[in-house]
């Protein structure tokens, strides 16, 4: 008999410094078992009790709260169909700093303007050998902590990007090995970040406050059992570094000649610690390194990178040349018709700005003239595939330039393959969306704006839990929604919220339907992938204020006042102007997302034991979809008759039982209309597809995912996407680009490839219960899809062999799946591997 894998407490796989004092504890069954019936917990200082229970995702906490730094061990063992297990290997599990009063050092900042970042510094004195040494750090800025002049980490942008007036996060680490007895220096480079430096379209600045701060402290246990803490004090200096400039959309500046440093004391600030918090989302790491495949000289000493792909990072260049030489990188996505990168479609240019903002992405270096001066920027990061290298004395090979892909560290979880190229190619683009715009928060695009939409997650969380495990990286944004939440209920475009985004021109735009919803059917995913009820109820007040102000604002429940983004850009539909946009009608989208959020909300009432509200809320999603029906639905036709309304009232199901066929048919004729061609924007196109095969029109959905003229995905790879684009015609025939070429939410596509080609389907929470029902195009011969689910791997594989197909079906220990297959036959299938013909 084996024994219980994958111990975890909250969402980590390494809980070091844990904001939690009763952690939850997940694990996955022995392989070969079929279910769970019970368990044992063994806390290190308590003696385990059983449990009858099949749950092994997210099982609360067996003993008592830890308390600040406290590290204790975790293992379990489980009662299967096999019997009793061996026990699993064992969990450490330790707690941050978790109170203010744990707190003794102070925030200490060099009281300088933006631009430079600084070098901070201060001693510890370790008197003895040191059994255990933990350092918490945080800042308001970014920084990378060092000790002895070494980073201790390879975690990039700390400490992440939060609403810091009420959650500013504070990350832990064991720097044991690093320290014997003597002298040590601790440090920090510190940069402007998001803290300080520029965010959003508008560019603005000192968004949370226009000075930066660092804060550390190191606990440390001797051998002896004795204890000492140092911190950031009054007794740290500060000097500027060789980075004279960085700025997380401008970009970064160097200057590598030595300088003698002019070290002057800190000033300690009072900026408390109440709204210190632990984080349970995984660091932004370096995660891929990637040659360029081609280098051209353009110019005289002007060079053109190309990386073969679009990327959220950094190049790292070798050879710098002689002492003094100045070498410039612009980074973009797109070259122009003179094979020069072309940065005009990054520019912010909206109608309540001046004029077109700068587009950044430059990053300057000046060589120091010694071996091995190399230029890698950590404190920015651009959105590119092409680089324009100016000054470098040359020859420049691919030896001395390596593009590095830098995101959220989220661990993979599922995969497709198919031997369709282009098919494959379009999974692979919307995969690098992802990951491009996994920024420590879900970002539109890694170029003009790197903000948190909110729609935008909203929309694409579906595919992303299938990709990868995101549970603790949209746990971490969600606080950030629901902390900027308006007191009126309102939830912004974007999490974190910039101030300069609560006010002025662009104050009104908030509060749109479909991009507030996120507050409610993000959470839900998150149940939904990860049996997570603690998110539920946390958000759950939220929710309430955010349907509560939909209430107000509705007349006779339909949601007819406010601002509401729509559709947005629908192809041949983009607003030309923006006022009249602004204005127009556009309470078919809200009263639809009012009615299909209320729904949720009634069944999360469900799942908390809110009994009342359950009920409320049913009866009110009620009330709006009949409000819906009377406003929008003539005879037998909907309107407004567009594909993206009927996609959105059948999957919302607005539509009553005897029209919903007739409505499918209507979609299928305005498709054929439109040459087979799309006509949905941002909020429908994920459910195209799926809302197509589900009502008798499967052939529709894939004439459409192969269709290869304007506007279609294959257009986008047939033009050189390797990134998923903001617009249909990112690149047009021509070749320009327009906006954002790394703009995941169209990507959302592929999770047709997942539930429906592939045709693995959660249908339970923690996919305890799946569906496997392929539906295969005869263009396709073989396909593969895999997804890790908290109990272990799911997937399916299918090939024509002649007339047959041959499905193979993996179930994890603890699930069941029941297999359709497309001859209509249906099989229960237990944990393992079984091959079916079709």
């Amino acid at each position: 008999m084996t024994r219980p894998t994958h111990l975890r407490a909250e969402h980590l796989d390494q809980p070091l410094g844990l904001g939690e004092s009763r952690p939850r504890i997940s694990w996955r069954l022995p392989d070969g078992t079929t279910a769970q019936s019970a368990y044992e917990l063994h806390v290190d200082d308590r003696e385990p009790v059983r449990v009858q229970s099949p749950d092994c995702v997210l099982v609360p906490w067996p003993g008592r709260p830890l308390t600040s730094g406290e590290q204790r061990t975790v293992r379990v063992r489980v009662w299967t169909d096999h019997g009793p297990s061996d026990w699993s290997q064992d969990l450490t599990v330790e707690a941050g700093l978790l109170n203010a009063e744990d707190w003794t050092a102070a925030w200490v900042t060099p009281q300088t303007g933006s631009g430079p970042v600084q070098q901070l510094r201060g001693h510890v004195d370790i008197t003895g050998p040191v059994h255990r040494a933990r350092l918490h750090t945080t800042a308001h800025g970014i920084y990378e902590p060092r000790l002895d002049g070494e980073r201790i980490t390879d975690d990039e942008l700390l400490p992440g990007y939060t609403e810091y007036a009420t959650r500013t996060q504070v990350a832990t680490y064991d720097v044991t090995a690093h320290l014997t007895p003597g002298r040590h220096e601790l440090s920090a480079m510190l940069a402007d970040g998001w803290y300080r430096g520029q965010v959003g379209m508008l560019r603005a600045r000192d968004q949370w406050g226009d000075t930066t701060a660092f804060l550390a402290q190191l606990n440390v246990t001797y051998t002896d059992g004795t204890t000492e803490t140092f911190g950031t004090n009054a007794a740290w200096q500060w000097t500027p570094s060789h980075i004279r400039a960085a700025d997380l959309i401008e970009g970064q500046h160097e200057d590598h000649r030595p300088t003698k440093p002019t070290w002057t004391p800190v000033t300690v600030v009072d900026h408390g610690y109440e709204h210190l918090t632990s984080t349970v989302a995984p660091p932004v790491r370096p995660i891929e390194e990637i040659r360029p495949i081609s280098i051209t000289e353009l110019a005289p000493g002007q060079h053109i990178v190309d990386l073969g792909q679009n990327i959220n990072g950094r190049l790292r260049l070798l050879n710098l040349g002689p002492a003094g030489t100045e070498i410039t990188l612009t980074h973009g996505e797109a070259l122009d018709h003179t094979g020069d990168v072309t940065m005009k479609h990054l520019q912010p240019d909206v109608p309540f700005l001046p004029g077109p903002l700068s587009a950044g992405q430059v990053d300057r270096v000046v060589s120091a003239g010694t071996p091995g001066d190399t230029f890698e920027p950590r404190f920015t990061t651009h959105g590119f595939r092409y680089a324009r290298i100016e000054g470098h004395p040359g020859p420049l090979t691919p030896d001395d330039v390596t593009g590095v892909f830098v995101h959220t560290d989220m661990p993979r979880r599922g995969h497709f393959t198919c031997d369709d190229t282009r098919l494959q190619q379009l999974h692979d683009a919307a995969v690098r969306s992802l990951r491009g715009n996994a920024c420590d928060i879900p970002t539109d695009c890694p170029t003009r704006e790197r903000a948190g939409w909110t729609g935008d997650w909203q929309l694409y969380i579906p595919t992303a839990t299938f990709l990868y495990d995101v549970a603790g990286f949209t746990t971490k944004w969600l606080r950030d929604v629901a902390a900027g939440q308006w007191p009126d209920g309102t939830i912004g475009n974007m999490a974190p919220m910039p101030p300069a985004e609560r006010s002025g021109p662009v104050k009104n735009l908030n509060g749109s339907a479909g991009w507030g919803d996120a507050i409610i059917l993000v959470p839900w995913e998150l149940y939904q992938e990860y049996g997570d009820t603690t998110i539920l109820t946390e958000m759950w007040p939220h929710m309430v204020a955010w349907l509560d102000r939909a209430e107000r604002m509705a007349t006779n429940h339909l949601w007819n006042t406010g601002f509401h983004w729509g559709e947005w850009l629908e192809p041949g539909a983009e607003p030309t102007d923006f006022a009249a946009f602004i204005a127009a009608d556009k309470s078919d989208v809200a009263t639809a997302y009012f009615a299909w959020s209320t729904r949720h909300a009634a069944r999360i009432a469900e799942i908390l034991g809110h009994t009342t509200a359950a009920h409320r809320y049913t009866a009110l999603a009620d009330h709006i979809t009949t409000a819906w029906q009377t406003a929008f639905i003539t005879g037998d036709r909907i309107t407004p008759h567009t594909q993206a309304n009927l996609v959105r009232a059948l999957r919302f199901q607005l539509v009553p039982d005897h029209l919903v066929q007739k409505t499918a048919d209507d979609l299928a004729t305005l498709v054929r209309a439109a040459g087979t061609h799309l006509t949905t924007g941002f909020l429908a196109t994920p459910d195209l597809l799926p809302v197509l095969a589900d009502h008798g029109h499967t052939d529709l959905a894939y004439e459409l995912l192969f269709q290869d003229t304007s506007p279609s995905w294959l257009t986008m790879i047939d033009r050189g996407a390797t990134t998923v684009w903001e617009r249909w015609d990112g690149i047009d025939a021509d070749g320009t680009a327009h906006e954002s070429l790394n703009h995941y939410s169209k990507g959302a596509v592929i999770s047709f490839l997942h539930t429906h080609t592939a045709g693995l389907r959660r249908l339970t929470p923690t996919w305890r219960h799946f569906q496997i029902k392929p539906q295969p195009d005869q263009t396709l011969a073989a396909v593969r899809a895999e997804h890790v689910t908290p109990h272990g791997r799911a997937a399916v594989a299918w090939q024509r062999t002649g007339d047959e197909l041959h499905v193979t079906v993996t179930v994890p220990p603890g699930c069941t799946a029941e297999v359709l297959l497309p001859d209509g036959t249906r099989h229960d299938a237990a944990p393992g591997v079984t091959t079916y013909r079709s």
